[in-house]
C-alpha cells in the first residue's frame, strides 16, 4: 500500500512539474507540491491505523473460524436429526396415506350407498306419482260409476213397465250402461222407421239422458241371420242397411229431442253380434235389438 501512495505521489509531481513549465507558475507547483507532500504524510498515518484494523480483521476471522467450526458441527448435528425426523415423518406419512386410502374407500362405499339410495328415493317418488294417478283415477271412476248407477236406477224406475214386459232389458257392468231394446218395441216388421209406441219408449229414455253430462251415447242397431228377400231388399239389400236405418232414426230422434248431436252416434253391426241363438225364434227375436250404450266421451 506505500508503494502505491508513492507512485501517485510522484505522478502527480511530474504532472505538476509540466503543468508549471506549461503555464510558467512554478510558485503555484511548489505549494501544490508541499499540499500534496502534506497529504502523503496523512495518508501514511491512514495506513497505519488500516494496518491496526487488519490485525483486528484477521483476529475477528480467526474467530469466526472458530465459531464457524462449532456452528458446522451444530449443522451436521441438524442434519442427523433432520434425518431422523424425515424418516419418522415418512413412517407417519406412510400411516397417513393407508388411512386415506382406507378413508376414500368409505367414501366410495358411502358414495355408492348414496347413489343407491338416491335412486331407490327416485324409484319410490315415481312409485308415489303413479299410485296418486292411480288413486285419481279410480276416484275418478268410482265417481263415474256412481253416476251411472244413479242412471241405471233412474231408468229402471222409468222403464219398469216395459222392464216387466220383456220389451226391456237394461244392464250396467264396469261403468258401462246399455239400453237394449227390442225391435218389435220400436219397429214395424221390416221397418225403419219408429213406430209412434217406439216413441212413446224413447221419450222416457230421453228423460233420463238428458240428465247425463259426462256420457257419450251409441245407439247400435242388431239384426237376426234371417236374410232380407223379396221387394224389401231393394231398399235394404243385407241386414247392414236395415240395422244402419234403424240405428241412424233413433240417433235422429234423440237428437230432436234435444240431445248434443256431437255426443250421439249410430252404430251398425247387422246380424254379426248375437246375444242368442238364430237357431230358434225366440233367439232371434232377441237378436233384433237396438242398444242404446252410454260410453266414455272420446
Amino acid at each position: 500500500m506505500k508503494r502505491n501512495l508513492l507512485f501517485c505521489l510522484s505522478v502527480l509531481v511530474c504532472f505538476a512539474l509540466s503543468g508549471c513549465v506549461t503555464s510558467g507558475t512554478y510558485q503555484k507547483k511548489e505549494l501544490e507540491a508541499q499540499n500534496l507532500e502534506k497529504s502523503l504524510q496523512e495518508q501514511r498515518g491512514q495506513y497505519n491505523i488500516l494496518l491496526g484494523e487488519n490485525d483486528q480483521l484477521k483476529n475477528d476471522i480467526k474467530k469466526l473460524t472458530t465459531e464457524l467450526a462449532a456452528m458446522t458441527g451444530e449443522k451436521n448435528a441438524l442434519t442427523a436429526d433432520k434425518k431422523g425426523l424425515e424418516e419418522t415423518l415418512k413412517s407417519t406419512s406412510d400411516a397417513k396415506n393407508q388411512k386415506i386410502g382406507e378413508l376414500s374407500q368409505k367414501v366410495g362405499d358411502l358414495n355408492a350407498k348414496v347413489g343407491d339410495l338416491t335412486q331407490k328415493s327416485a324409484d319410490l317418488e315415481a312409485e308415489n306419482k303413479r299410485l296418486k294417478d292411480e288413486v285419481a283415477r279410480l276416484q275418478k271412476q268410482k265417481e263415474e260409476v256412481q253416476k251411472t248407477s244413479k242412471t241405471y236406477g233412474d231408468l229402471l224406475e222409468q222403464m219398469k213397465g216395459e222392464i216387466a214386459k220383456g220389451q226391456v232389458t237394461i244392464s250396467e257392468l264396469k261403468g258401462k250402461l246399455t239400453v237394449n231394446m227390442v225391435d218389435s218395441v220400436l219397429f214395424d216388421s221390416g221397418k225403419a222407421e219408429v213406430k209412434p209406441e217406439g216413441l212413446v219408449v224413447l221419450q222416457k229414455v230421453v228423460d233420463i239422458l238428458k240428465t247425463v253430462k259426462d256420457k257419450a251415447v251409441r245407439i247400435e242397431g242388431h239384426t237376426d241371420n234371417v236374410q232380407i228377400v223379396g221387394q224389401l231388399a231393394k231398399r235394404y239389400p243385407t241386414n247392414w242397411e236395415l240395422s244402419a236405418a234403424r240405428a241412424i232414426n233413433v240417433t235422429r230422434y234423440l237428437q230432436q229431442q234435444g240431445l248434443d248431436p256431437a255426443l250421439l252416434g249410430a252404430v251398425a253391426y247387422g246380424e254379426f253380434k248375437p246375444v242368442a241363438s238364430n237357431d230358434t225364434e225366440e233367439g232371434r227375436a232377441k237378436n233384433r235389438r237396438i242398444e242404446i250404450v252410454l260410453v266414455a266421451k272420446e
